[in-house]
């Protein structure tokens, strides 16, 4: 294990990311009842790709392909744990990473009752940190559907700058939809945040 020169360990050798209220950790099969809970809300899959899960046996299997596909294409996809009750409330990971250009997309969510709260600014904010200073990816993205604008306060709050409005960018949900894009360079968002990680 890396130590710095005071003899603490390295920000990049925690076995896990932790904030003010969450942990941050890799996902876990164990992780089912609680996933479930919140990804069968309408609500909560309201302005993301995926439908509300259907029952404990789809999330189960959705929980599995999320693990895999991290572990696979090292997207690095973490549950939200609450401190407090170690309830699992949300993920945060990257949707895709492009090697050549260093460059990713993170993608978020989290159960409705954590809304509100500022959880997932804490979470955004401590995972960006973790992608920038640790993995050295040099461009992050985010985009949220234009008409979830708690999505892109999220975003701002955390450091992300706004780009523009892709017009009917996606079709989802039987419609197209306007996505907004936010992004920060590693370079710029470490001179602003490493310090309020």
């Amino acid at each position: 294990m890396r130590r710095l020169r005071d003899g603490s360990r390295s920000l990049c050798d925690e076995p896990a990311l932790e904030t003010q209220d969450l942990i941050l950790r890799p996902l876990r099969l164990r992780d089912a009842r609680d996933f479930h809970q919140y990804a069968r809300d309408p609500e909560v899959a309201r302005y993301v790709l995926w439908e509300p899960h259907a029952s404990l046996t789809q999330t189960r299997a959705i929980l599995l392909g999320l693990i895999n596909q991290s572990r696979q294409e090292q997207l690095h996809i973490q549950a939200l744990v609450l401190k407090d009750s170690g309830r699992m409330v949300g993920t945060i990971g990257l949707v895709w990473r492009d090697w050549e250009s260093n460059a990713a997309e993170v993608g978020f969510s989290m159960a409705r009752d954590c809304w509100g709260r500022g959880l997932m600014t804490q979470a955004l904010t401590r995972y960006l940190l973790f992608v920038f200073a640790c993995l050295g990816i040099h461009r992050v993205e985010a985009r949220h559907d234009a008409l979830n604008p708690a999505s892109g306060a999220v975003m701002q709050k955390a450091g992300l700058c706004r780009e523009g409005v892709l017009k009917e960018r996606l079709f989802y949900k039987n419609s197209y939809a306007s996505v907004v894009l936010y992004a920060a360079i590693a370079r710029d968002w470490l001179r602003e945040h490493s310090n309020n990680g």
